[in-house]
């Protein structure tokens, strides 16, 4: 069973895949590289992926390879999680990666439906009429104590609302 490991911190600029194998010729042919490229430019996005053939080999070479320098940058290296259903067609979006330092209690990498309920769990940026859950203030004096740096303002606009009000 192959392994895929993500390759971080790599320089953001014309480099080829060939450079970046020649980094790992001497684990073996069986070391495979993918170099990520933005598509307008050609050049690296700064991340690529490394296959080797076994669970074992990839831990070997994450602890030789972590912190090499390659083109005045230490690369960075970790397991890859496996693709979601979104992904598969879009290699240019990294892959989320897990650190290779983990407690025995956890499990070092999420399983689909926990990503599935992470990315379900983000609310919108945009202020538009989504369900939205009710978090009471916690005392009437928080609620109605408006922002410092904006108080005279909001002051003037109160004031000037009751004139027209009145009016």
């Amino acid at each position: 069973m192959s392994i895929r490991l993500y390759i971080g911190n790599l320089p953001k600029e014309e480099i080829d895949r060939q450079e970046l194998q020649a980094v790992f010729a001497a684990e073996g042919d069986a070391v495979t590289t993918k170099l990520i490229k933005d598509r307008k430019t050609g050049k690296c996005r700064g991340f690529g992926f490394l296959t080797v053939n076994n669970d074992e080999q990839a831990d070997q070479i994450i602890e030789k390879y972590n912190g090499y320098l390659f083109k005045d940058s230490p690369i960075k290296l970790e397991k890859a999680l496996p693709r979601t259903k979104g992904e598969e067609n879009n290699e240019e979006q990294p892959t989320k990666v897990t650190s290779h330092a983990t407690s025995s209690n956890a499990s070092p990498t999420p399983t689909r439906e926990n990503n599935r309920r992470e990315k379900n769990s983000k609310k919108s940026r945009r202020g538009g009429g989504g369900a939205r859950e009710h978090t009471p203030a916690a005392t009437t004096e928080e609620a109605i104590r408006p922002d410092p740096r904006w108080a005279n303002e909001l002051e003037k606009l109160k004031q000037m609302l009751a004139a027209q009000t009145t009016s």
